[in-house]
């Protein structure tokens, strides 16, 4: 039988050691802002506690190719290539620190070959379609996302699928630190914790074994579930006769989470802060993962549980949050059905944000309509700290107690009078909070370009945008889907791509505006459909203009012409906050972005339900 080795490796130890190769048949980088944004979350949250534990990911499984210290991995790249991005984005951010040498030779290091010949080579180098280009680039530019981005256009690297996934997940990384580990005494802190906490166990064997090892991994399942210590605690509350059916309403929670690959520990968690009020000696009303047991066997907490008198009704109620939250995290209302207020809600949250499922369960028992309002209110209170890149763990202990005043409106009996108490809670903590940041969305919002949101978000942005100029243009006042906008093409109106002719007229009546920055504003964006896209091309703003006329939605017509229909019609009234160009320079980009964000201040903000 081969030889099976296996060494505990923290990240550091890791890329210092080892070469590592995704091998051409191995699947490729798929990971996207929900995963990455799980990993990061979760070691962000045992830095945000002051753990100096150990933060066990898992194993990775390798097999030893030819060349010492190079290893093909047969499973664990998703993680091996994200912590590998990481180290990108953290090389780059530590500029001027010795940090960043470090870092720099776990991203690339020389070595001797068997020849004798002294080679340098990236720590990790995927084999798969271009995939190794990218890498290299990436690596070779050592730069933010954008100046990536262009380099790799720049270089004519197809950059599509599994690929474009490997530079948004840097993108997601590297926006990530810059957000929540803003100055270099807590980035050293990130970075000392990642070093040498985070760990993995590594097997290497033969390539026929590690697939055998990984087949049969796959088949049984390693380790513990994470709820298995709660199943535990549960069978000790029932008789040995009720075991079966605690077994089948168990698999009721269990199976929703494992199908759509939700952290069983993160509903747990959510679960808890939406449906009990958290005590802790921390006084942060917020249950990290590794309490969440020690929670639950606590003498307060198993009272209000009262898993030990009605097992089966605590059940019960785990399996309706579950299937609440499976809901949710796909867009469907508290009744399971589609629902265009968590449509919408979806589309701004993406993948990279979860934090607010804790008050939509806390709000789940609400009637339809008072959830579908609630819905859009909380949409609006996000979107103002997804767009100012607010970290999540300043919202984390408000939630949880935002969610017991949502309980108590909740349990009301008086349909009146929950809509006076909710009235109150939006007035109270998501318009305060909103008005509180207002300023500093306007400053993010002069800031916004193509990539510096993830480009669902920016879809997001310029759909709703479209969408709210659409209805005020036709006098609708109850929005439809965004599915049609969202279809739309993002069109730049100075070119992406221009003719150097282009370029140099540019240059020569705006010397002061960078090309590139200016073509990736906000104010440079509109929405248009394919084959008008498609004929509009990389040509001047004026040619352009005949094509815009045929756009269906009147924010992008509107560039051009305004439609003149009486006084004090819905139209007037729209035209009002509406700006036409007849020629575009960098003064008439900064122009439609000022315009752009005072039509965003009148979508995204809160109104009170009729009482």
């Amino acid at each position: 039988m081969a030889r099976i080795e296996n060494y505990k490796y923290s990240i550091e130890e890791a890329f210092r050691e080892c070469f590592y190769i995704i091998p051409d048949y191995q699947r490729e980088y798929v990971w996207t802002d929900k995963e990455v944004h799980q990993l990061l979350d979760d070691i962000g949250e045992q830095i945000d506690a002051g753990s100096t534990r150990e933060y066990f990911i898992g194993t990775v499984l390798v097999s030893p190719s030819d060349q010492k210290s190079h290893y093909e991995v047969i499973d664990g790249q998703q993680r091996l290539t994200t912590f590998y991005l990481l180290l990108c984005a953290l090389r780059h951010l530590f500029q001027g620190e010795p940090q960043r040498q470090t870092i720099g030779g776990l991203i690339s290091t020389s070595y001797t070959d068997s020849d004798g010949e002294t080679r340098t080579s990236l720590k990790l180098e995927p084999r798969y379609e271009n995939a190794g280009e990218v890498m290299t680039k990436l690596v070779e530019l050592d730069a933010a996302p954008q100046a990536v981005r262009a380099g790799i256009q720049a270089a004519g690297i197809a950059s599509f699928g599994s690929l474009e996934n490997l530079v948004n997940a840097y993108s997601t990384l590297y926006r990530y630190l810059k957000d929540n580990y803003d100055d270099v005494a807590k980035l050293k802190r990130y970075w000392g914790y990642l070093a040498n906490n985070v760990v993995f166990i590594q097997i290497s064997t033969d390539v026929s074994s590690a697939l055998k090892i990984f087949e049969t991994i796959n088949e049984r399942g390693i380790g513990l579930n994470p709820m298995d210590l709660l199943k535990n605690l549960l069978f000790t509350q029932v008789k040995q006769a009720q075991f079966t059916q605690l077994k089948d309403e168990w698999k009721k929670i269990t199976k929703p989470l494992e199908k759509e690959k939700e952290k069983p520990l993160r509903f747990l968690r959510y679960f808890l802060m939406a449906n009990y009020a958290i005590k802790n000696d921390r006084g942060d009303a917020v249950v990290r993962e590794d309490e969440i047991y020690d929670w639950f066997v606590a003498k307060e907490n198993a009272a209000l549980c009262d898993y030990a008198n009605k097992p089966f009704d605590f059940i019960r109620k785990v399996i309706r949050n579950v299937d609440h939250y499976i809901a949710f995290a796909n867009g469907l209302g508290n009744d399971g059905k589609h629902n265009l207020a968590m449509e919408n809600l979806k589309r701004l949250t993406g993948g990279a944000f979860s934090l607010h499922y804790i008050l939509l369960l806390a709000a789940s028992n609400f009637q339809k309509p008072l959830f579908d309002y609630f819905v859009s209110q909380l949409e609006s209170f996000l979107f103002y700290y997804i767009f100012t890149k607010t970290p999540t763990k300043d919202l984390e202990r408000s939630f949880s107690q935002w969610a017991d005043k949502l309980r108590i409106i909740a349990e009301g009996r008086d349909a009146e009078d929950q809509k006076v108490q909710l009235n109150a809670f939006v007035a109270n903590y998501f318009e305060k909070n909103m008005t509180g940041k207002s300023q500093e969305l306007i400053d993010a919002l002069k800031r916004l370009s193509l990539h510096s949101m993830q480009q669902y978000r920016t879809r997001y942005l310029l759909a709703r945008l479209t969408q709210h100029v659409d209805m005020a243009f036709s006098g609708l006042y109850t929005p439809g889907s965004l599915e049609p906008f969202i279809k739309l093409e993002i069109e730049h109106i100075l070119p992406d791509n221009p003719t150097t002719e282009l370029r140099n007229k540019w240059a020569n009546e705006n010397p002061n505006a960078d090309y590139d920055d200016y073509k990736n504003r906000l104010g440079n964006l509109t929405l248009l459909e394919k084959p008008i896209n498609i004929v509009a091309g990389n040509d001047f703003y004026e040619v352009k203009q005949a094509e815009y006329r045929k756009s269906g939605n009147y924010l992008t017509r509107s560039l051009v012409d305004l439609t003149i229909v009486g006084q004090n019609t819905s139209i007037s009234r729209i035209n009002a906050k509406l700006v036409t160009f007849p020629s575009w320079d960098a003064t008439s980009i900064e122009k439609r972005h000022g315009m752009l964000i005072v039509l965003v201040q009148d979508i995204w903000k809160t109104t009170p339900i009729d009482v």
